[in-house]
């Protein structure tokens, strides 16, 4: 086991909104290190978000952030030989990378012709409160509620 935690290395901004959260996104997308790929994926589906509802792409894509983003979670515990879910507050840093892991892996799963057709498509569904990561953030929600009896547990 470690003595000290790894110290995190600061990503750079983008260039076009000069945001860390969009790099942050950005590498979620990327795959085999083609992050000039993941970069043009991005914009792309921001200006198809923008034709789409005629609002700012970038502004539609950190509310479809928001909207997926989620406040509790279950985790496992194992008490006295069974298994337990048990609810438990998502980390701040946490909540970010899951909300847009969710919309990445919604967005591949979706039917479309491009990666930016289908990521446009799930910040636009995601930000009306419907689509994939909408409803895995709200069945995370749900399970949460569901095992609120062991909370008491605490992890």
């Amino acid at each position: 086991m470690r003595k000290a935690q790894p110290k995190k290395i600061p990503l750079a901004p983008d260039p076009r909104f000069n945001d860390v959260q969009v790099t942050r996104f950005i590498n979620n997308i990327m795959l085999d290190g083609k992050k000039t790929t993941a970069f043009k994926i991005f914009y792309d589906s921001l200006e198809k978000v923008a034709k789409m509802t005629n609002e700012d792409g970038y502004e539609m894509w950190k509310k479809a952030v928001a909207n997926v983003t989620p406040a509790v979670e279950v985790r496992s515990r194992r008490i006295g030989g069974a298994t337990f879910q048990i609810p438990a507050e998502v980390r701040a840093d946490r909540k970010i990378s899951l909300s847009m892991k969710w919309l990445v892996r919604f967005s591949r799963e979706r039917n479309g012709k491009t990666m930016a057709d289908k990521l446009a498509n799930e910040i636009v569904a995601a930000t009306k409160g419907e689509g994939g990561a909408f409803k895995k953030k709200e069945d995370t929600h749900r399970m949460a509620e569901a095992n609120k009896a062991f909370s008491h547990f605490k992890v």
